[in-house]
């Protein structure tokens, strides 16, 4: 079967599910359906792939190509087909309003009556009464976004007024995805409320999508539509439109919007009749290390592609836009996302489309927010760790049973702080954390107060949270109902049910959680947040110093807190170094975090294994060889045959896209290029080698069992105590960025000085003279992993707006897109090679304007064509550090007439020597 022939297949089968009658034009009964698609229909410009009928009435065209075409130049030979019908065929119009390009595997589609009417890629074909709704109304939905009524200030903030006057200009100018980045507590839901009522009533949109990754936040949105006061009817919104918050798998017909899970949309697209409510309570934070694998969907014709006009995606973070990507490319329509804590891939998802920047500090300008204060809490098990001596009895207890035993130490016990509240509970350091918090820190910062304000304690794990609740509880000597835990873990009542009290009622006074309210939930009354775990996550930890930041009413807080004279500012309390430590976004190497051990064993040990399964399983061991003991780790190592370092190394290497390509190289003869077909041999082979271990089943019940098995040490013994310079710290946005771009530089500095002897790339720089060898590109690129591999932060992106912030007098081209050459200037900068900062690109073009000058004192003339070609050359090496004779075969150099040009513009020998002396005048 020819590829074109192929492609008709598929687009077929596209049509038909779309609710389309496909018939060949010799045969067509266009009265056999709403919709018909007819083949090989004749045109003036020949016969057409399909044309599209609704009630009798031509109403489009669809042009086929084969698979792997490019569908964005095809337009043109749409549009021929779209005009010069045949009389005895009734049209709506002509040319035909609505077309389509499809290759079997995408779709473009394009409404001709659009102002500046442009295709866009759409996840399948519209339903045939669709096409026939909109034709008949009077104006696009692009033109109605064109001409929205002026926008009244009644019941809006001034940032809530900005974010939606310049979202509806994106609108206007048809763009597809818009982002909002307002701070938590500044109102983003009552600006989407607010937009989605201007939507419905003024750009007659059909339904709006809006979209969350937990279930709390919808029940949030619902009362924000509920409670929302129309400015100018009066009425609310829910008395005007239908709202829907999904509690199973079916949309009402009459919902304007509707509100769901990203969980429970994926579930419906999939055909699901129904979907387990508990599954909608995490949010995609804390399930973002289960989400490696991308949640794939296909057409479902119950739930079309136009069934909303428009989605906003409430928290939009990358494990959104990244693993549930289909789910939101699925629907033809406008997509919003709404943030707190955007990040660069966010921008980049939304096109770079940040119509609203609305940040803390603004905020708390406004009245928006109210600041913080930090308290840094250090302890000496907090900050050294701790040994107990041998001789001393610790308590030892069975993470899966929960039993305890005393036993005697026959050697000294040591542990680190990152041990703590893991394998190690050491009470003392909970007790001198709580009773600091009590004792020290209340009566200094918040004085006179009779009740303990609001306070949220965050914890490493729910065993963690018991432990603390327990203390709290202890030291403050309360009863049950001062101090609760809102955990996954909590049984018994509903964690909707403690929200509500933690929010609304006295008590609790104190909550700890370990992630279930740490994003999103809305809780005014909050006055003290209590960090006892790190996060590496900036947007997570921004996330949660967000459930402070809210601004509350005098006699809304006094309701729960009645001796609070107000709410001006929050109180973090910093533990761990939570506010000192460096944030990034990478990926964790457990991307299957909520899949049992077992499963991952087994999944690996009968070969069915991917690469997510593979790095989550190599995870799962690390972290189990930290805490075995020597005996249980050679119990292990003598039935898997090898160490457990070996089985973890295999298993990250097969999971590793550098070591199936080094395989794949490998396994081929010397010369040739790797296929596609060789990678998946070496995939293949890395992942049989990587498993082979795992299919004893005698290694996978012992790991299982000695993980069972692990045990919690309790250490009873070791007294702690709060380190000397305890204080409150004021610290607003600009101090924590300068503090952190002093981290990372010093980070940096260090890192250059440690491998200057072993990384290719320093040991050029560094050496004396350096003109005497090149720096190619590749080398870079190495120092460029090599940095990114010790901190994620230390791109040139990064490093350049660091020294921008601190050597702003030394620093120019701050504005330059950043390139990877860029790290050559770092790397002389923080080597004291150079005096001054700027772009690498920059450096080169002033060191051929000079090249130049001394060229021309010197008498040596270029032909207009010569510096056509020079300049070339020097924007060559601007970004990849050197040139070689080879490069002028490619772009840009073969618009030129390539190498064999450059030599008889130069001359051979003399473009060689050439080249030589630009990349030693330009670069080194």
């Amino acid at each position: 079967m020819k590829p074109e022939e192929q492609a008709r297949l598929l687009i077929d089968a596209q049509l038909r599910a779309a609710g389309w009658a496909v018939q060949d034009y010799k045969a067509a009964n266009l009265f056999a359906a709403g919709g018909v698609a007819l083949r090989e229909v004749p045109t003036a410009a020949g016969p057409c792939d399909y044309m599209l009928f609704w009630k009798g009435k031509a109403i489009g065209i669809v042009e086929a190509k084969p698979k792997g075409t490019s569908l964005t130049g095809v337009s043109e030979q749409t549009d021929k087909y779209s005009t010069g019908l045949p009389e005895h065929i009734k049209k709506y119009a002509e040319p035909l309003p609505f077309a389509y390009e499809a290759n079997g595997h995408e779709v473009r589609f394009r409404d001709r009556r659009d102002p500046e009417s442009r295709s866009r890629g759409v996840f399948a074909f519209h339903q045939p009464d669709t096409l026939g709704g909109w034709f008949k109304q009077a104006n696009t939905l692009r033109e109605r976004l064109r001409h929205f009524l002026p926008l009244s200030h009644k019941g809006l903030r001034d940032a809530q007024f900005e974010a939606i006057t310049h979202l509806e200009e994106s609108f206007g100018a048809d763009r597809p995805r818009a982002l909002i980045q307002m701070t938590m507590g500044s109102g983003k839901s009552v600006t989407a409320v607010a937009s989605s009522y201007r939507l419905l009533k003024d750009a007659g949109a059909k339904r709006v999508l809006f979209l969350v990754d937990r279930d709390n936040l919808g029940k949030q949105a619902l009362g924000e539509f509920t409670n929302f006061t129309t400015p100018d009817d009066g009425r609310k919104f829910t008395e005007l439109y239908k709202v829907q918050h999904l509690k199973s798998n079916l949309i009402d017909d009459n919902s304007q919007v509707v509100i769901t899970t990203i969980q429970r949309l994926y579930s419906m697209l999939r055909g699901e009749a129904e979907y387990e409510e508990g599954n909608e309570e995490r949010s995609a934070y804390e399930l973002e290390s289960d989400q490696n694998t991308e949640r794939l969907v296909s057409y479902n014709s119950a739930i079309p592609i136009e069934t909303f006009d428009f989605m906003i995606a409430d928290e939009c973070h990358r494990s959104i836009y990244g693993t549930w990507r289909q789910v939101l490319e699925y629907f033809d329509a406008f997509l919003v996302g709404l943030t707190a804590t955007p990040d660069a891939r966010t921008i980049g998802f939304f096109n770079k489309n940040l119509v609203m920047e609305y940040g803390h500090e603004r905020a708390v300008a406004d009245g928006v927010n109210v600041p913080f204060d930090v308290y840094r809490l250090r302890t000496r098990i907090g900050e050294q760790g701790a040994t107990v001596a041998a001789g001393e009895f610790l308590d030892y207890k069975d993470r899966y049973t929960g039993k305890k035993e005393l036993r005697q130490l026959g050697d000294n016990f040591d542990y680190a702080p990152a041990q703590l509240d893991r394998s190690v509970v050491a009470v003392d350091q909970i007790r001198t954390v709580i009773r600091e918090y009590k004792n020290t820190v209340l009566p200094l910062v918040f004085p006179k107060r009779e009740f303990v304000p609001k306070t949220l304690i965050f914890a490493k794990t729910d065993a963690h949270a018991d432990d603390i609740v327990e203390m709290v509880r202890l030291e403050f000597g309360k009863g049950n109902d001062f101090c609760k835990k809102i955990t996954y873990g909590v049984t018994g009542v509903s964690t909707d049910t403690l929200i509500k009290q933690f929010r609304n009622d006295f008590n609790p006074r104190v909550v700890v959680t370990v992630d279930m309210i740490a994003t999103g939930t809305d809780i005014k009354a909050l006055e003290v947040l209590l960090f006892m775990r790190d996060v590496k996550s900036r947007s997570y930890f921004d996330q949660m110093k967000g459930r402070g930041t809210r601004v509350i009413d005098k006699g809304e807080l006094q309701k729960v807190s009645s001796d609070a004279p107000h709410k001006d500012f929050f109180l973090l309390i910093d533990a761990v170094g939570v506010t000192e430590s460096d944030k990034s976004e990478a990926r964790p190497l457990e991307q299957q975090r909520s899949v049992s051990l077992e499963k991952l064993l087994q999944a690996v040990g009968f070969g069915g294994a991917d690469a997510a399964t593979l790095s989550s399983l190599a995870g799962r061991l690390a972290r189990i060889n930290s805490s075995l003991t020597p005996t249980q780790r050679s119990e292990i190592e003598a039935q898997a045959g090898q160490p457990i370092s070996q089985l973890i190394g295999q298993l990250l290497n097969a999971a590793s896209p550098d070591a199936v390509q080094a395989r794949a190289a490998q396994n081929v003869t010397a010369g040739q290029s790797v296929t596609e077909a060789d990678l998946q041999d070496a995939a293949d082979e890395l992942r049989y080698e990587a498993s082979k271990p795992f299919g004893k089943p005698e290694l996978r019940d012992l790991i299982v069992a000695t993980a069972r098995k692990n045990e919690v040490v309790i250490d009873i013994v070791t007294m702690d105590e709060v380190l000397p310079g305890q204080h409150v710290l004021r610290e607003d946005d600009a101090t924590r960025q300068h503090r952190l771009a002093e981290g990372r530089i010093g980070t940096f500095k260090a890192f250059i000085e440690a491998h200057k002897d072993d990384i290719d790339a320093l040991s050029i720089i560094y050496s004396q003279p350096y003109r005497q060898r090149h720096l190619t590109f590749r080398q870079i690129k190495e120092l460029s992993k090599a940095l990114e591999k010790q901190d994620a932060h230390l791109t040139p992106e990064t490093l350049y707006a660091d020294y921008a912030l601190l050597d702003a007098g030394k620093v120019s081209g701050q504005a330059a897109r950043r390139a990877l050459a860029d790290l050559v200037a770092l790397v002389r900068y923080a080597a004291g090679q150079a005096d001054m900062l700027e772009p690498f690109g920059q450096t080169v073009t002033a060191r051929f304007e000079r090249w130049l000058s001394v060229q021309a004192a010197a008498g040596r003339a270029f032909s207009d064509e010569q510096l056509r070609w020079l300049h070339l050359i020097r924007d060559q090496i601007a970004v990849d550090l050197t040139i070689e004779e080879t490069a002028l075969y490619e772009m840009p150099f073969d618009s030129l007439g390539g190498l064999k040009q450059a030599r008889a513009v130069f001359g051979e020998d003399a473009l060689r020597k050439l080249l030589d002396e630009l990349n030693l005048e330009l670069a080194a």
